[in-house]
């Protein structure tokens, strides 16, 4: 682990031009490879969960699986006048004719006029699977708009799955674009801080952009073994800037230490081989860290959770790949520019400043009791709302408005409320036993005609083979409603089994459709969250022993991160499931916590965490290993390390907090939740809560390891030293 940065490191240094070659070079090929084999999406069977998901299959086997439908709704632009029934029904008619017409179109139905004769709609399912519906949806859409050219006096517009899926894909791109002008010119001022120079400052953020093109192509190529949910690029941008940047920050932080403390002594490609030797170990620790951790979400069984693994695992290993071979060249390239300008200037190279302990490393150092406690006190405190999280999953109906077909959406369920969501009762038998079982699902449909949960009309099919057969029951609500939930209750535990389980013999049956996707999602993460938090412990407790041989550590690693963890989260629960902050956030609370904010927040914070964790620790154990006492190693090694942390904490959080400006409100709680998790976690636990721990356990933070005293002579930095004359 630490001879292999320091060869790569090495052979970089020494062959600069050839590793600035190479490294483009792979990321034109990986790019290319990538936009050449294309990415392969998820499909509708990859994103079926429990029982629904169990119905979508059964459903997909009889041909009844759901397709994709749009709806055209006709009205006066006000939406209060009642519709002539001449005017609308022939703007209907003409809806109709067009849209047979057209090769996407499988069928159109009946125009179906609304209870109270002011608007009329026009359903028309289209060709393909659900979610290839968004893809071929814009003929759709011109004949719409060349209906209302025609009549502009009526309100003509078209909604549906496919119309809004592809308006939360082109806003959710123009989000994406903004959050980057929002975070680069913020980072690069940020890097210029810390260096004063250009050249040191475009270099991380140069390493980073590259790393992020070079992860996409590899992404596309992952897909084919672990399909793109449409969540892979979101993650690479927001996890890549951020490991990027932090990886190369550390390396070139401590190749300035050393290049100060040499004094002239050292050539750059020393200085750069130095300064392998330290943080290049940290970055290669820290990226397995992220990988890991990141693999744990593998655990999950989910479409969209091992997108976003397979995403987090391949920019954060190109990110270290960059790091341990282009940037080498770069530093000594840039390190002996720098000499030969101070040599032609006369200058001297500054001295290395002496490690400056600020006052909140201060004040640990004298009461390192108290500071732990009010610190830990304090976290739990903000953790607390933890307790009242409420996870679901979020519905259509919680898009921004801005998203394309989302005013027409509301329009339409306010004239149609049918149209909000369904019930699919899917039941599988023998051939011969098809009028049975649509015998049984009739009297199934017959006691849930007066569920307050379903308007009380229903449709039955069955498939070609007369296998499987379909009960479909239109919803009048919202899928997060509590009516659709309880009736979603009530068919499974009741009319199901009061009905279609009664019948003899094998017969498969599942409850499908909106609300049971709705409902179905949140529970699959509830009972996968233990296992993998477990999972994350382990990876966590295992890599701080194998880095650190310290068992302590390990505990304490562990810990700390529970406890990051767990307050970010009760901040979170604290503002998003209430109105607290909407104007400020811009959203709309819907009381809930997305389904999928807690497991990667904890997964990609574990990762992270690691960083600042591997980065600090190293460089106390540094100073352990060449005999000073630990009270001081861990007073040095926080205080020189404490303005890398804060400046790669301060990238971190910009990166994270652009995300709360985008209009999905689970993006914006991810956002949220990572930025204050690295805000405390960098400015918390790092620097209060960690020091005053090893503080308080001494010589015992390295148990079993230091009882065997350090280890000077296989310290590399000092062979490297050694050799200076």
């Amino acid at each position: 682990m630490t001879n292999y940065p320091v060869r790569m490191a090495r052979w970089s240094a020494g062959h600069p031009w050839r590793a600035i070659a190479g490294w483009f070079l792979f990321v034109v090929l990986c790019l290319g490879a990538g936009i050449a084999v294309g990415s392969h999406p998820a499909t509708s069977a990859d994103f079926g969960v429990g029982e629904a998901g169990r119905g979508e299959a059964i459903a997909r086997e009889g041909g009844l699986a759901q397709r994709p439908v749009e709806r055209v709704l006709i009205e006066h632009r006000g939406g209060t006048a009642r519709l002539d029934r001449t005017e609308g029904g022939a703007l209907a008619r003409d809806v109709t004719e067009r849209m047979r017409k057209l090769p996407e179109v499988r069928s159109v139905a009946a125009p179906v006029w609304s209870k109270d004769g002011r608007a009329v709609r026009v359903d028309v399912t289209m060709k393909g699977a659900e979610l290839d519906g968004k893809k071929h949806v814009d003929p759709l859409r011109a004949q719409t708009a060349a209906v209302q050219k025609a009549h502009p006096g009526l309100r003509v517009e078209e909604t549906g799955g496919p119309s809004i899926s592809q308006g939360v894909d082109k806003l959710r791109g123009s989000d994406l674009s903004r959050t980057e002008m929002i975070a680069l010119p913020i980072t690069l001022l940020t890097l210029l801080f810390v260096f004063r120079s250009v050249a040191m400052a475009t270099v991380p953020l140069l390493l980073a952009l590259t790393s992020i093109a070079a992860s996409i192509g590899l992404s596309m190529l992952a897909s084919h073994v672990f399909p793109d949910a449409g969540v892979g690029t979101n993650v690479i941008l927001l996890i890549g800037l951020a490991v990027g940047v932090d990886y190369t920050l550390f390396y070139l932080k401590r190749e300035r230490e050393e290049r100060a403390r040499a004094q002239g002594r050292l050539s750059p490609q020393a200085l750069v081989e130095l300064a392998a030797v330290t943080s290049g170990r940290a970055v290669v620790l820290s990226g397995f860290a992220v990988a890991v951790s990141s693999a744990t979400l593998y655990l999950a069984d989910d479409v969209i959770f091992s997108s976003i693994a397979t995403a987090a695992i391949v920019v954060t290993l190109v990110a270290v790949v960059s790091s341990l071979t282009v940037l080498p060249a770069l530093l000594a390239g840039i390190g002996a520019r720098a000499e030969r300008r101070a040599a032609r200037k006369n200058r001297v190279s500054p001295a290395a400043e002496p490690v400056r302990h600020h006052a909140l490393l201060r004040l640990t150092a004298r009461h390192p009791a108290a500071v732990l406690t009010v610190a830990v006190v304090a976290l739990l405190a903000l953790a607390a709302p933890l307790l009242g999280m409420k996870l679901t999953d979020m519905g259509r109906e919680t898009h921004s408005r801005q998203t394309q077909g989302m005013p027409a959406f509301d329009r339409l369920n306010a004239a149609f409320p049918e149209v909000k969501a369904s019930h699919q009762v899917l039941v599988r038998a023998d051939a011969g036993r098809a009028d049975e079982v649509a015998g049984a699902l009739r009297s199934l449909a017959a006691q849930a005609q007066g569920d307050p949960g379903t308007n009380g009309t229903y449709t039955l099919r069955t498939s070609p083979d007369r296998r499987v057969t379909s009960l479909d029951l239109p919803v009048p609500h919202y899928v997060s409603a509590k009516p659709a939930l309880d009736s979603l209750e009530r068919l499974r535990e009741r009319y199901l089994p009061d009905t279609v389980g009664t019948l003899d013999g094998r017969v498969d049956s599942a409850v499908t459709g909106d609300v049971a996707r709705y409902a179905d999602y949140p529970e699959h993460q509830k009972r996968k969250l233990p296992l993998i938090i477990g999972a994350l412990l382990l990876v966590t407790f295992a890599m701080t022993v194998w880095a650190f041989r310290s068992v302590v550590l390990g505990v304490v690693g562990v810990v700390l991160n529970l406890l990051s963890a767990a307050a970010s989260l009760g901040v979170l629960t604290f503002v998003f499931q209430g109105s607290r902050a909407e104007g400020l956030l811009d959203y709309h609370s819907t009381g809930t916590i997305g389904s999928r904010v807690p497991l990667f927040l904890f997964v990609i914070l574990f990762g992270l965490s690691m960083d600042y964790q591997v980065f600090v620790i190293s460089r106390i154990r540094e100073g352990v290993l060449r005999g000073v006492p630990t009270r001081q190693a861990v007073l040095d090694g926080v205080g020189s390390s404490a303005g890398v942390v804060t400046s790669a904490a301060f990238v971190m959080v910009t990166v994270f907090a652009s995300f709360v400006s985008l209009h999905f409100i689970e993006m914006k709680q991810i956002g949220f939740s990572l930025a204050v998790a690295v805000l405390l976690d960098a400015f918390v636990i790092r620097v209060l809560i960690l020091p005053a721990l090893m503080l308080l356990l001494g010589e015992r933070s390295w148990w079993p390891a230091r009882r065997n005293g350090p280890r000077r002579a296989g310290n590399p930095a000092d062979r490297i030293m050694a050799n200076v004359g």
